[in-house]
């Protein structure tokens, strides 16, 4: 029985520093434990105190960040004026998070007079748009503030200038060279700017702006801090690390999702039958896909609604129409994901390629990204879903470790009509006779990026650890103090080898397995479920268990809690 991936044992940390830490934090003893705050950086008990119990007050000065004076002094100006203020957002789950903090803070907290645009996925395609900046003129407004985009709307900054509109710009994407000839450009990754936390999300640097203001203006900071959980939607769906200041923002937004939550958020966790702890995952499959399903879908409008909805009347009125797009989502990306794996099959040069470039004209537009994704993870290669808009090829790129697609994509700027994204994620516009030149190049980039040699799918593994380690007291004092979870701070994986069965294997839902297995005789027997790993390992675990063969599983600890009794689960992700 082989494994799926590639299985990457974290080395054991010094032995010395090991001793140390335990006696820096003389109530911890568990060397497991220790070893995991050290491959997390953490070497003394002052780095353990704030990781583990993050403060509001360590949050940085947001004036550090370049241009926050003159966005500060420029928003003042506006809203003593009593001008037009137009808070301009993208379409995601970032946008529209960011959108709601920070037009509901003006409006609500400071009286201003103000609106939102959130432009339309399919007529206006990302960023700030020219139907966008006209609405502005035509309407009176004087100030733009986008969010979550503007780091690259050279040509609409520099019309709303000769239209006697400023702009502030607050973004998180990588900028260009040049940047917008903006009032006030706040994007933590300017190379020009020193703020000493550089993954905020588009919805973090609105927060900052807001918290600059605030402090400006010796106001109070509990309403800010009352949309904490917004912020902490946008960290969790835009997948950026939860370290620094993203892991306090996001520690405090879950416990406010646990005990008050906005109403448009709380009637989607209970609709979803999520209490409290609210987690990172949570998030990210249960929150995420429906906010972001009315962009894909429809407009996000409907999103900005509902996460400003004033109760939970207004929040499940609100909500009917966006889990309906959310659902059509689901069932147009089923679709596509089994026609992109049909198109790879049939094609003659994607089975032996480095990269996966699809097209279909007739793909929607909305779900592209999810299903690169989705084929990124099947094949595990930088992977490019494409669709036909306006006469143009539209679509989105995700990539894998150790393969920087945004650079790929820049190298590739004379095929592309524009382009824009991270090292992981971009999206991109060509037309379509540059096509099959473009897959060429693009498949040729990354077989140099990656030296002529696909990376296999790896697992990183935390440690090596006997189950009888695992407990309930373990995961509960020990393992909870580690969340919230996410990139740059990923949920401990574990590895636990010579495990005998103790039941035969059984199927669930024609597509997962559980099973029970136990390293000694004598110790408990856990129990294990394995999510959609049914076609890979049924047969090995059942020839495992009749003629009492060893097995390896690589897993997640979880807890499974039913009608008030919680046990100790695993939840393996790949064996052997």
């Amino acid at each position: 029985m082989l494994p799926k991936k590639k299985w990457t044992v974290l080395p054991p940390p010094d032995k010395e520093a090991l001793e140390q830490l335990s006696l820096e934090l003389n109530t911890v003893k568990n060397p497991y434990f220790l070893q995991l705050l050290l491959s997390r950086g953490i070497k003394n008990f002052n780095e353990a105190k704030a990781f583990m119990l993050p403060e509001m007050q360590s949050i940085h000065d947001p004036f550090l960040m370049k241009d926050m004076d003159k966005a500060v002094a420029r928003l003042g100006q506006a809203l003593e004026n009593g001008e037009k203020i137009l808070i301009y957002g993208d379409y995601d789950v970032d946008g529209t998070t960011s959108v709601a903090l920070v037009y509901g803070y003006l409006l609500e907290v400071l009286g201003a007079d103000c609106d939102y645009y959130i432009p339309d996925r399919y007529t206006e395609g990302y960023g700030v748009s020219q139907a966008g900046v006209e609405f502005a003129k035509d309407n009176g407004y004087s100030l733009i503030i986008s969010l979550d985009c503007g780091i690259k709307a050279h040509e609409r900054v520099a019309w709303c200038n000769q239209q006697g509109i400023d702009f502030i710009v607050c973004d998180h994407h990588l900028p260009d060279d040049e940047l917008p000839e903006a009032i006030a450009v706040l994007d933590p990754k300017r190379k020009d700017c020193q703020y000493p936390f550089k993954e905020l999300t588009g919805c973090g640097v609105g927060f900052k702006l807001l918290q600059a203001f605030i402090e400006a203006n010796f106001l109070e900071p509990e309403p800010l801090w009352d949309k904490i959980d917004l912020l902490a939607c946008s960290i969790a769906a835009d997948m950026v690390p939860i370290t620094g200041e993203n892991r306090i923002f996001t520690y405090f937004g879950l416990e406010k999702l646990g005990k008050n939550a906005l109403p448009g958020i709380a009637y989607l966790l209970q609709t979803a039958g999520k209490t409290a702890p609210i987690q990172v995952t949570d998030i990210v499959f249960s929150i995420s896909p429906v906010i972001n399903a009315a962009g894909r879908m429809d407009h996000a409008h409907g999103a900005v609604k509902l996460l400003l909805a004033a109760d939970m009347l207004e929040a499940s009125q609100l909500a009917e129409a966006v889990l309906k797009q959310n659902q059509s989502r689901k069932e147009v990306e089923k679709e596509i994901v089994q026609q992109a794996l049909e198109i790879f099959h049939k094609d003659s040069f994607l089975p032996t390629a480095f990269s996966t470039v699809l097209f279909h004209p007739s793909w929607h537009k909305g779900v592209v990204g999810i299903v690169a994704s989705k084929i990124q993870e099947h094949y595990y290669r930088p992977t490019i879903i494409l669709t036909e808009s306006n006469g143009q090829l539209v679509g989105s790129a995700r990539s894998v470790k150790g393969f920087d697609i945004h650079a790929a994509l820049e190298s590739c700027a004379d095929l592309l009509i524009q382009f824009g994204g991270h090292t992981h994620a971009a999206g991109l516009h060509l037309h379509p006779e540059n096509l099959a030149a473009f897959i060429s190049r693009f498949d040729e980039l990354v077989k140099k990026g990656l030296s002529e040699n696909p990376p296999p799918a790896e697992l990183l593994i935390d440690l090596e650890i006997p189950l009888s380690a695992l407990n309930l007291a373990f995961h509960d004092k020990l393992l909870i103090r580690l969340s919230p979870f996410g990139p740059g701070n990923m949920i401990p994986l574990f590895l636990s080898k010579q495990l005998f069965q103790t039941a035969p294997p059984t199927i669930l839902k024609e597509a997962h397995l559980k099973l029970f297995v136990q390293d000694r005789p004598e110790n408990p027997t856990m129990e294990v479920i394995a999510f959609n790993l049914r076609a890979d390992f049924y047969e090995g675990l059942m020839d495992a268990y009749l003629n009492q063969k060893p097995i390896s599983l690589v897993y997640h600890v979880e807890v499974n809690e039913f009608r008030g009794n919680r046990k100790l689960q695993l939840r393996a992700l790949d064996m052997a």
